[in-house]
């Protein structure tokens, strides 16, 4: 459901393929949230290598055309709806998921995908919580159930996701080796509560410090999804600042 006479700009994919199909239009109506969901006013968008898989139809899950890309953003709620009991009008939130996309001025997302974000920590580092810090997370303890004291070696450490697994390894006490590289991107389907305790403390303690890298405009989506496959030796995550 829409909201009732207002409008958006938001990037929308009517067919797999190049970066050029991702196109911007600028009137499509602002989505409403459902009962258990959250309306955001997107600050900032994640840019992942997986948004470049799914719009080239060559990932495994590929979604219902037209779709808008994009996964964890970082905003202000603009609307919650009525069984929605975690947040309100105003609050600083980012998301580890969406449910209409994130390269758009609104997303709407499920209540269980949305956490309050930090004062100490910006929109563009909101948006780059998600996806690396997540599956940074899932790889160190959930996959190679890394114990403190151990030596770890990140490759791609100056990525999203390395800077992600080089920071959590350090509070957590590992001895950290990296290499500079491209990060991969993963989808995730981790243990999201674990992950979240975890991942909250860093930002309570202050040592979970998104790296900031290129930013773009909406307008410059394909620009974004050519430049993170191509470019090597990634430093920080891609944003789109809305």
């Amino acid at each position: 459901m829409a909201s009732v006479g207002r409008f958006m700009r938001t990037i929308r994919v009517s067919e797999f393929g190049a970066p050029e199909v991702l196109k911007l239009l600028s009137d499509v109506p602002v989505p409403s949230p459902g009962e258990n969901q959250v309306l955001i006013r997107v600050r900032a968008a994640g840019v992942n290598p997986v948004d470049t898989y799914i719009r080239a139809g060559v990932y495994a899950r590929k979604p219902n055309l037209p779709y808008t890309p994009g996964s964890d953003v970082s905003g202000i709620v603009e609307e919650v709806g009525k069984n929605v009991t975690t947040f309100k009008k105003g609050d600083r939130v980012f998301t580890t998921n969406t449910i209409t996309g994130g390269y758009a001025e609104y997303a709407v997302a499920s209540e269980d995908t949305v956490h309050q974000l930090p004062e100490q920590l910006s929109f563009p580092q909101g948006a780059a919580i998600s996806v690396p810090y997540f599956t940074a997370y899932r790889a160190l303890f959930l996959k190679a159930q890394g114990k403190p004291g151990e030596v770890v070696l990140v490759h791609g450490a100056s990525g999203g996701v390395g800077i992600a697994a080089c920071q959590i390894a350090r509070a957590y006490g590992f001895k950290v080796f990296g290499t500079a590289g491209s990060p991969e991107g993963v989808n995730l389907v981790d243990d999201w509560k674990e992950a979240s305790a975890t991942l909250f403390k860093g930002m309570e303690s202050g040592w979970l410090k998104p790296l900031i890298g290129p930013e773009y405009p909406l307008e410059k989506a394909p620009q974004a999804h050519q430049d993170i496959i191509q470019n090597s030796g990634a430093t920080g995550k891609m944003i789109f600042v809305l």
